[in-house]
């Protein structure tokens, strides 16, 4: 017997499509991870001689984009608290819109530009580098979070949608908040 939720909001998805796309968004949450580590340690290797210099505004435009995210997750959390299906799809769509637009301006910029280094010294740089590493661990684990949480709502499967999205809401939201306090705690090493 189907749930409310699921008589009034069925399914994006055809049925028959399920393992095709389960097997795809498996692949990007292993696949993205591994390629915006590759681009990042391996800057040589998309490197677009001079491009450098016209990225510089994308570190302040990352910032935006995590804030706009973290705005995106919020919302959605109330409209679904409220019951409000359409309003929470269209807010989570915006937030996975804003992400794919920050993995993208991302790798953009760290394929091209060599990392800037923190330069604060004492608690502060402990502070930093915990916010760092944390943000960067939980980000790699965000992908596949994200892309499974939105199967299980494209596929209607909501049971197993809200099981999942307990766990990447609060990852997803620290993420893209770390993000941005990372940012401005390094932006003025910036040159």
């Amino acid at each position: 017997m189907n749930t409310p939720t699921e008589q009034l909001h069925p399914p994006v998805l055809a049925p028959g499509d399920y393992t095709r796309y389960k097997l795809i968004l498996g692949t990007l949450g292993t696949v993205v991870p591994l390629l915006v580590a590759v681009l990042f340690y391996y800057k040589g290797i998309f490197k677009i001689p001079g491009a450098g210099p016209y990225l510089h505004a994308l570190p302040a435009v990352n910032a935006v984009l995590n804030s706009l995210t973290a705005v995106a997750l919020v919302v959605g959390f109330y409209f679904i608290r409220q019951k409000n299906v359409l309003a929470h799809r269209a807010a989570m769509g915006i937030a996975f819109g804003l992400g794919g637009l920050f993995l993208l301006s991302y790798v953009a910029y760290h394929s091209q530009v060599d990392s800037t280094k923190f330069g604060g010294i004492g608690a502060i740089r402990a502070v930093y580098f915990f916010l760092l590493l944390t943000h960067i661990t939980l980000a790699i684990v965000t992908v596949g979070l994200v892309l499974f949480t939105l199967y299980f709502a494209l596929t209607g499967q909501y049971t197993k949608h809200k099981a999942i999205a307990r766990w990447t809401f609060p990852v997803w939201l620290y993420v893209s908040v770390t993000g941005v306090v990372v940012y401005f705690m390094i932006s003025p090493y910036y040159t």
